[in-house]
């Protein structure tokens, strides 16, 4: 994805991505077997707001867990790794929220039994309808973001000859105010010497500025992966937006894709369309330990997983929760009913009920990310 509201206006946050990448070991997590007892699943609700959690933006309803459309479908044993990298951070944290004791629980119940896990949250769980306070619309627009994957050169060459750039030193100790706009940035020369890692194409090397971190693909068969170090705290303006106004592309072509096919027809713009957007994002080179098959780190400081985590609006649920999503796959109608993390967030997205769902890394992650803009419900599930 980059979304089109993204697009529009997109988030840096300091995810991974997007967002820090864009590393924590679960080793020893697992405890394999005995099925958890559970607190009974067959309770009926009562339609009550959480009393352990409140939101300025979202209001909560309880409900049984028959009313979460394609709860019992879902294959639970996808996102259970990604539960646990929650409970790795839940667990040292402060929270009005007993995470510490339902992530206890959780390492009595293999990660192979789907049917132990399915139990493990009817039982110590209670699902919360999530509707936007303001309106009491319990639909929302959900979003996709991934994790850029290009090729590319530590050393300047003819093929790898876009630059990205680290923190300039100077400014590591005394940024600027108000630091220089992406135009004058590129125009003075302070950026010499910052760079970290050469691309080919200026126009993927923004989206990875976007999306706030990405992996580098050296020649020598390394991987490079690049994470978010900060901003010139400029504004974000949307160069798609810039695009629209000047009727360059259609609302339908205001996507990843169509902008970079617009920009094949136009070389001598790229660079125009690029400075629309005064806002310009620093990465830092991630330590070498870091596997290249995680997924970049969210907010939460654990990585995320493919199809199993989100970001959300802090002011509307608590990071690091499940969250039971009901939406629709990317220009369809096929249902996406899927148990996921709230692990990540971004200035872009908020609302009581608003996603971004992290898609995973590199092209076919960045196809599917890049068309997302669906409607979508969303449950929060909450300790009993």
């Amino acid at each position: 994805m980059i979304s089109i509201s993204k697009l529009i206006s997109r988030k840096n946050s300091s995810r991974i991505l997007l967002c820090s990448v864009f590393v924590i070991s679960i080793a020893g997590l697992l405890a394999a077997c005995s099925t958890p007892s559970t607190r009974g699943t067959s309770y009926r609700s009562s339609g009550s707001a959480p009393s352990s959690y409140l939101s300025s933006i979202a209001s909560f309803r309880s409900v049984s867990w028959q009313e979460l459309p394609g709860w019992q479908e879902d294959d639970l044993t996808q996102a259970w790794l990604a539960w646990l990298k929650s409970c790795d951070a839940l667990r040292k944290r402060n929270s009005e929220i007993n995470w510490r004791q339902v992530c206890t629980q959780a390492s009595n119940v293999s990660s192979r039994d789907g049917r132990a896990i399915r139990q493990y949250f009817e039982g110590n769980f209670q699902a919360y309808e999530v509707r936007n306070s303001a309106t009491g619309n319990e639909s929302g627009l959900i979003t996709g973001y991934y994790e850029p994957v290009m090729n590319g050169s530590q050393t300047r060459t003819v093929t790898y000859s876009v630059p990205l750039y680290g923190l300039p030193t100077a400014w590591k100790t005394s940024k600027p105010n108000p630091a220089p706009t992406r135009a004058e940035l590129m125009s003075s020369g302070v950026l010499r010497g910052s760079e970290i890692a050469w691309v080919q194409d200026p126009v993927a090397a923004a989206f990875m500025q976007i999306q706030g971190s990405g992996k580098i693909r050296l020649e020598d068969g390394r991987v490079l992966r690049l994470g978010y170090a900060g901003t010139n705290d400029q504004l974000f303006k949307s160069f798609a937006q810039w695009l629209l106004d000047r009727k360059e592309i259609t609302r339908s072509e205001a996507t990843m894709q169509g902008i970079s096919a617009w920009a094949k027809r136009n070389p001598s713009r790229v660079e125009e369309m690029l400075n629309a957007n005064p806002r310009f994002v620093f990465f830092k080179e991630l330590p070498g330990n870091v596997s290249a098959d995680l997924g970049p780190n969210g907010a939460l400081g654990v990585p995320l997983t493919a199809e199993r985590s989100i970001a959300v609006d802090l002011k509307a649920m608590p990071l690091g929760a499940p969250v039971f999503l009901n939406t629709t796959k990317p220009l369809s109608s096929q249902a996406l009913q899927k148990l996921v993390m709230a692990q990540d967030t971004g200035k872009a997205i908020v609302g009581g009920v608003r996603a971004d769902y992290y898609w995973g890394s590199g092209d076919s992650a960045g196809e599917l990310a890049g068309r997302m803009k669906q409607d979508g419900k969303m449950w929060l599930l909450l300790p009993r």
